[in-house]
């Protein structure tokens, strides 16, 4: 059976699905360079073009469109598969896979007390992605910002995705004031990914704005987080989630003008998970409600 590598066919299957080279690397926690070069590679083996540059962007030549439609569903099929597999082996391991936002600020720091109360489980957490799914990943638990609405799947809403703007204090008294969303817009701001989060914030405040590139953007959420903290900027940030650096006066609530506030961070997992998964779900959603009485 002559195959490519597979580790080409999954760069190809997350670039073709995303048509972007950058999104693809992000999704399998790479480089850009790495992603190009399977696809190069994979390119070599077909001896045939399978993208085609666009513009600024891509998009699949007819031989790259076909092997998408057939490579995809194959994938999900492999990691469906071996996931059923994996469960045979008992209730003794736990593999969670959680975005790095909710990871850093609130999984990780918790961990020890469901590890502590079950010291024979090997636990294992994991950077999940928002592309991320059950039946794609040998996850047991998926902590992302998607409702995964698929048949035997149950997805539990852990925080509220709604953002305002904040800062640090030495940069509100740098600037001050800042007290309407015209002082916001001639202040420096910190963008998430894409400018385009700001210019929905600045249309539901009735304000005319348009970005400028001088103002920094940060892919990894992380980032944007260290650099307000800092006091780099003003940062559009999901409130519920820093809610304990806002509660410390670490961040200060500018605005109480919100975006995406019909959004959410859910837990998903099987409806037939082990016992184990639903003890876990149930501890960090502990985690989360104990935490937010104590802000």
């Amino acid at each position: 059976m002559k195959l490519p590598p597979l580790s080409a066919l999954k760069a190809f299957e997350a670039t073709a699905r995303h048509l972007s080279f950058s999104l693809a690397a992000e999704e399998l926690f790479v480089t850009h360079a790495a992603v190009s070069h399977q696809i190069k590679r994979l390119e070599e083996w077909f001896q045939m073009r399978l993208f085609e540059r666009r513009g600024r962007g891509i998009r699949l030549t007819r031989s790259g469109e076909l092997l998408f439609r057939r490579v995809s569903p194959a994938l999900n099929e492999i990691a469906e598969a071996c996931n059923s597999v994996k469960a045979m082996k008992g209730n003794d391991a736990l593999t969670v896979g959680c975005i790095p936002s909710i990871a850093n600020r609130w999984l990780v720091p918790h961990l020890v007390e469901f590890t502590a109360a079950k010291p024979n489980l090997d636990v294992k957490v994991v950077y999940a992605s928002v592309a991320d799914s059950l039946a794609a990943n040998e996850l047991d638990v998926l902590i992302s910002t998607d409702e995964h609405n698929m048949p035997g799947v149950k997805s539990e809403k852990l925080f509220s995705r709604t953002k305002k703007p904040v800062c640090s204090p030495s940069f509100l008294e740098k600037h001050s004031p800042i007290d309407t969303p015209l002082d916001i817009a001639r202040v420096p701001l910190i963008h998430d990914e894409q400018r385009k989060e700001w210019q929905h914030w600045f249309d539901s405040a009735g304000v005319c704005w348009s970005a400028t590139d001088s103002w920094p953007v940060f892919q990894d959420f992380n980032l944007l987080a260290t650099a307000v903290i800092a006091g780099h900027g003003v940062a559009l940030c999901p409130v519920e989630v820093f809610r304990l650096e806002i509660a410390r006066g670490d961040l200060i609530v500018l605005s109480d003008i919100a975006t995406k506030q019909d959004l959410g961070y859910y837990a998903s997992y099987r409806q037939n998970a082990s016992t184990t998964v639903f003890d876990f779900v149930e501890w960090f959603r502990g985690v989360v409600v104990m935490d937010a009485e104590i802000a």
